[in-house]
């Protein structure tokens, strides 16, 4: 048998945050492995706004979301389940891209780079004498001085690193369709409903993007997907309007289950954390996205200043990560977690509404307050 083959750093994960990190570590002349258990393009279930916040860092790694057909969005829109509504400019601006596009040009530009994308599942994660050995579901094994875990918001690799989160069952439920229909383009929206909201924004070739997060109990209430929107969604006429009056691109809408909003830790058994694996802001926010590769940017910042030993110890390249990573989150989560309690309460999102109606400049600061500043090179 072969010996196993070594890398620089191994990433567990190709999404937004294991991507940027590929492409940025693969700039620095690192040997890198991302292993992604999907095949690129592929949908995903996704709200699809970024802050524009990410916009310097991409120029930085080459990526134009303009010339992908991104769509410019500078208006909010937030309404209650009666459907009282409020609008908004937003302070920095964003953009509407499908994860569909997205994520393929970020795997075309990794591989590019000289990244080594492997499509396989990563089964086991072994860390002994400072270097890590990673196992594969095809039997595959490399070794690798550092592994950064951006597998998503729930894996089986959660379980077996004894994660605290993964105990805990989450309630929540996500669905994801595109539609093609009437919608601004310069606008994403947030439409509330009993026990969950939608986020609405136009993304590449005219479609709308569609992403509603519901309690899964109240959903089972109802025998499919159709009747829950008929009968809940609904009811906000905003939502109604929408859906009525658009035409579905997709043939089914994909959903996926146990979404979870707990408290993570950055670090776990040496693995740097990003993205949704590290923490996960709720989508009532709309910067998930973003989070997820300002996050990345930080580890790979940190990682290139361990490999190059200006960070001397492992240990202090983890402390260094975990103090970067709660300093620039930390408060946004718990914004996030207080803006999603608020609004879960149907009378108490009507007196918000009205109170927000009253006083305009409060929306912009709350807006601010769970997203970040542009990101610096």
């Amino acid at each position: 048998m072969s010996s196993p083959l070594m890398f620089d750093v191994i990433i567990v994960g190709g999404g937004l945050a294991g991507l940027t990190s590929a492409i940025h570590l693969s700039k620095y002349h690192f040997k890198v492995l991302l292993v992604e258990k999907n095949e690129y393009p592929k949908h995903k279930v996704c709200g699809e706004y970024v802050s524009n916040e990410v916009l310097p860092y991409f120029a930085y790694l080459g990526i134009d979301v303009f010339k992908l057909g991104a769509k410019k969005i500078n208006k909010f829109v937030l309404s209650t389940p009666k459907g009282k509504r409020i609008k908004a400019t937003l302070p920095l601006g964003g953009f509407g891209i499908s994860r569909f596009t997205l994520d393929f040009e970020l795997a075309k530009k990794a591989k590019a780079l000289g990244v080594t994308i492997l499509q396989d599942s990563v089964e086991k994660i072994h860390f002994e004498h400072d270097l890590f050995s990673v196992t594969t579901k095809k039997n595959q094994e490399f070794i690798s001085k550092i592994v950064i875990g951006a597998y998503g918001k729930r894996s089986t690799l959660d379980v077996t690193l004894k994660r605290g989160f993964i105990k805990n069952k989450s309630p929540f439920l996500a669905v994801k369709t595109h539609v093609q229909g009437h919608f601004s383009e310069d606008m994403v929206a947030l439409h509330n409903f009993e026990g969950g909201y939608c986020g609405v924004s136009k993304v590449e070739d005219d479609r709308i993007n569609l992403c509603y997060i519901t309690n899964f109990e109240a959903f089972k209430k109802y025998k499919n997907i159709e009747e829950f929107q008929e009968k809940v969604l609904f009811k906000n006429k905003h939502l109604k309007t929408i859906f009525e009056n658009s035409k579905a691109v997709f043939n089914a809408p994909l959903t996926i289950s146990q979404v979870s909003f707990s408290s993570k830790n950055p670090v776990k058994n040496h693995i740097i954390m990003c993205g949704d694996t590290a923490g996960m802001i709720h989508p009532l926010c709309g910067n998930g996205m973003s989070m997820a590769i300002r996050s990345a940017q930080m580890a790979s910042l940190v990682i290139i200043d361990y490999l190059q030993e200006k960070i001397e110890t492992r240990e202090l390249l983890e402390k260094r990560y975990s103090k970067i990573w709660n300093k620039e989150f930390q408060n946004r989560l718990k914004m996030g977690h207080i803006v999603a309690q608020l609004f879960s309460k149907n009378t108490l999102a009507e007196t918000l509404i009205t109170i927000l109606k009253w006083f305009p400049k409060l929306l912009p600061i709350i807006i601010k307050r769970t997203h970040g500043k542009p990101m610096k090179i």
